[in-house]
């Protein structure tokens, strides 16, 4: 396993956001384990999580042009990873779950995903 991995895993579990036990997901099915982002929402937990992230896009070599975060979570974790990206202004956006039908209006805030799209997200 990799350090960022490992430094990964430490901080969802000093969070709470990696829980073990018996867990009904969304989809229905059993889960031995369940994984809560939003429980890393701390200033040091978004910044240590944003470097692992970074860390495996650039072990992974992928090239993107943009990047999405989905509602809700994918939202803060697509934010703190696009702001720590150093030496790159790559166009972040993510979506609402309603339709916007005042001010700007619309699903997508920010840039509409284009080219090859970075998706970012808990799951």
């Amino acid at each position: 396993m990799k350090e960022y991995q490992e430094k990964f895993i430490e901080i969802a579990i000093k969070s709470g956001a990696l829980e073990f036990g018996s867990f009904t997901l969304k989809s229905g099915r059993q889960s031995p384990y369940f994984f809560n982002a939003s429980k890393m929402l701390t200033s040091e937990g978004l910044s240590e999580i944003a470097d692992c992230y970074i860390e495996a896009i650039e072990e992974s070599s992928i090239k993107f042009d943009s990047i999405f975060g989905p509602a809700y979570k994918g939202i803060f974790l697509a934010s703190v990873i696009g702001a720590k990206l150093k030496n790159k202004n790559i166009p972040i956006a993510f979506d609402r779950k309603e339709l916007k039908n005042h001010g700007e209006g619309g699903k997508i805030i920010g840039l509409p995903p284009t080219g090859n799209v970075l998706i970012i997200d808990d799951v």
